[in-house]
This record gives C-alpha cells, sequence and structure tokens, in this order.
C-alpha cells in the first residue's frame, strides 16, 4: 500500500526558505512518476514540479525558486524553496503514479496523495 506523507511546512518571512519532505513507503521511485502540488485558499490546486529520468519541470511561478530532489534510501521527495513569496502560501502536496518515470503535469495523472503541509508566507 502506497503511503505519502508530507512535513516541513510553517510559517516564513518573504525571501526565506524552507526544505519540504515526502516520505513514500509502498513503492520505489524508480517505477514511480512523483510531483509536488499546492493549492492556496479559494484557489484550484496546481502544479509546482515534477521529476522524470529526462530531469525536473516546474511551473513557470517557482521555476528558479524550488528545487525538486530525491534520497532514494530513504524513499523521500523534497522540495527545497527558496527566496518564498508571499503567494507561495498554500498547501503542499506530494503525489505518485505507478509507472514510468516521466514528468506528469496535471493532478488528475496521479493516482497516491499525501495529506499535504501547510506552507505560509508573511510579507
Amino acid at each position: 500500500q502506497v503511503q505519502l506523507v508530507e512535513s516541513g511546512g510553517g510559517l516564513v518571512q518573504a525571501g526565506g526558505s524552507l526544505r519540504l519532505s515526502c516520505a513514500a513507503s509502498g513503492l520505489t521511485f524508480d517505477y514511480y512518476a512523483m510531483g509536488w502540488f499546492r493549492q492556496a485558499p479559494g484557489k484550484e490546486r496546481e502544479f509546482v514540479g515534477t521529476r522524470g529520468w529526462s530531469g525536473t519541470y516546474y511551473a513557470d511561478s517557482v521555476k528558479g525558486r524550488f528545487t525538486i530532489s530525491t534520497d532514494n534510501a530513504k524513499i523521500t521527495l523534497y522540495l527545497q524553496m527558496d527566496s518564498l513569496k508571499p503567494e507561495d502560501t498554500a498547501v503542499y502536496y506530494c503525489a505518485a503514479k505507478n509507472g514510468p518515470r516521466r514528468p506528469l503535469l496535471s493532478e488528475n495523472e496521479y493516482d497516491y496523495w499525501g495529506q499535504g503541509t501547510q506552507v505560509t508566507v508573511s510579507s
């Protein structure tokens, strides 16, 4: 059974940094596509970033500020967030899909989701 547990959220001032973690169980990264999404209050969930065999892909709004990485031994997905802005405030989710490790940008393509972790950026 696949489980995803996010952690690392919190309150940070604009310009600061946070690193989110997504601890996975019941899967191996070699056979799952992984991604990060976020949902701000009153808005729909949106794509943040994803990783595939060919590299990582990011939404334009976070490109150059956010970085996805993995620790295969710990089966943990990370989202390093730098130069945070108030508009980054949201609940952040990691997601997984069984299949080729290709980049997936649509939330509809993912099968498994974590419970989310709140990130609040103050101005």
